[in-house]
């Protein structure tokens, strides 16, 4: 029995305690960590655990094998430090940290130590559609890759509330997900919105990769209807796009539709179900099997690009340290 600790029981944390009691085999959530007591304790007991005194304590004991961070995003690279410290696998949702410098801390800490023992969020790498995506465009039926075209909407944001929140926040996800789509590496990125006086939402980036491919990205988190997320991969004999998650289709008062999700842990609840499974059976062998800590990293790098070519208005480029042997360009 893998015995898990999850750090952070707001929505997010709070739903991976109920994924991993409910459809993850072989796991135990032991404790719960949230600055809010009560609700540390209600999420740990619905899950038979028990609610942690401090973060620290939990990613020390000796009833936590493995760590789950889900806490405030300035919280996330002293708490995985710690988790590395402690010579426990963790996952750690995105972004890995605030800052390019201090994902680069992280990475420099997992180097030292000589193994992986950290996973970062990016969910839609193990969401069923996104996989066949990629083996379509990895098999050549489309030919030269050209363009990748991404839409990024939600209904209504609170945790991306400024216009760089929206980049490091909401964009991040395919900030990882084109490079991975494709194998390939980010190498300029320019930011632009229509909204010039007050939230910069929606804003559309676009991408150069190092092999010459164009990425557009939509983000707007306060679209009004719904959840909604979409990518197109354009090749020289053809493309490829993700369809409509939907299983029904209604016909109601004069109406034909699909019901569009309301949120992302609805839209993508196989994904953080498969991403889980997966990282607790690496967690039992003592290591991870998924985004590294690089991959977060390099989304970290192009964000902060990304915000500053949003405020200046015109393309930034992209520059990495060179890239460390832990992290072979095949590992994800």
């Amino acid at each position: 029995m893998l015995r898990v600790g999850v750090v952070g029981a707001g929505a997010m944390g709070a739903d991976h305690v109920r994924t991993l009691t409910t459809t993850v085999p072989g796991v135990a959530v032991t404790q719960v960590y949230d600055r809010d007591t009560d609700r540390a304790e209600q999420v740990a007991a619905a899950a038979g655990g028990v609610a942690a005194r401090s973060a620290e304590d939990l990613i020390a004991s000796d009833e936590v094998d493995a760590v789950v961070v889900a806490s405030p995003d300035a919280t996330h690279a002293d708490l995985v430090l710690a988790c590395i410290t402690a010579g426990k696998p963790v996952l750690c949702e995105k972004p890995l940290a605030v800052t390019s410098e201090e994902a680069l801390g992280v990475v420099d800490a997992e180097v030292s130590a000589g193994r992986r023992l950290v996973q970062v969020g990016f969910m839609r790498r193990y969401d069923p559609g996104y996989n066949r995506l990629k083996a379509t465009v990895s098999s050549g039926a489309l030919g030269e890759v050209r363009v990748v075209h991404n839409v990024h909407r939600n209904a209504s944001s609170a945790t991306s509330a400024t216009g760089p929140g929206i980049v490091t926040g909401s964009m991040i996800h395919e900030l990882d997900t084109v490079p991975w789509l494709l194998d390939d590496e980010v190498v300029g990125i320019r930011v632009e919105s229509p909204v010039k006086d007050g939230l910069p939402d929606p804003q559309l980036a676009t991408l150069e990769m190092a092999g010459g491919t164009l990425a557009t990205v939509e983000v707007f988190v306060n679209a009004g209807y719904g959840y909604d997320v979409r990518c197109e991969v354009v090749g020289t004999s053809g493309t490829a796009a993700l369809t409509r998650g939907a299983d029904v289709s209604t016909r109601i008062a004069g109406v034909e539709g699909i019901v569009v999700a309301s949120d992302f842990v609805v839209h993508f609840a196989d994904a953080y179900r498969i991403e889980l499974s997966a990282w607790t059976r690496a967690a039992r062998a003592g290591g991870v099997d998924g985004p590294t800590a690089w991959d977060g990293y390099l989304a970290n790098l192009v964000a902060e690009a990304g915000v500053t070519a949003l405020t200046s208005g015109v393309r930034q480029a992209v520059t990495p340290v060179p890239r460390p042997d832990l992290y072979p360009r095949r590992a994800d």
